[in-house]
């Protein structure tokens, strides 16, 4: 990962530390003991527990990497921030698909919070890009695979 700038609102940021926070008090003790216990197995050369063990150790050593250095180079984005006359990171933006009359509400977010199961899209998605700047009542359109999805603007809140 670069040190490219990561974008958060406070509620990303408080996610990101308090994952954070869980890896290094409790997931490092609990493999920690893992490997105890594996050891404890005798021979590690083919011990499964003690292999599964250290690879968890690794995953958890590289996650914490990556979540610091997420941290150091977050720029937080507050609510006093957050303009209600365009679309900007953090607005949660209702918008209606013009062919099929569907209405949905968006919270645009930078990629490390963006969840699409959570209606958090990231401001680099398709809809996100063609929605970023823009007003309330403007339609845009949106490239996807399958064609063109031309979404108006209802409504922008924080």
């Amino acid at each position: 990962m670069s040190d490219k700038e990561i974008i958060l609102t406070q509620d990303g940021l408080k996610k990101l530390e308090e994952e954070l926070e869980n890896l290094k008090s409790v997931k490092r003790r609990e493999v920690a003991e893992r490997i105890k216990i594996a050891i404890g197995y005798g021979d590690i050369s083919e011990n499964s527990e003690y292999e599964d063990a250290k690879n968890e150790q690794a995953f958890i050593e590289g996650r914490v990497i990556t979540l610091e250095k997420m941290l150091r180079n977050a720029r937080i984005i507050n609510n006093d921030d957050i303009d209600i006359d365009t679309v900007s990171i953090g607005s949660i933006v209702e918008v209606e698909d013009l062919e099929f009359k569907d209405k949905m509400e968006y919270t645009i977010v930078g990629t490390a919070e963006s969840d699409p199961s959570q209606n958090k899209i990231s401001n680099e998605s398709p809809v996100g890009k063609a929605i970023l700047g823009k007003k309330k009542g403007d339609v845009v359109e949106v490239n996807v695979p399958a064609g063109v999805i031309e979404y108006k603007i209802i409504d922008i809140k924080k």
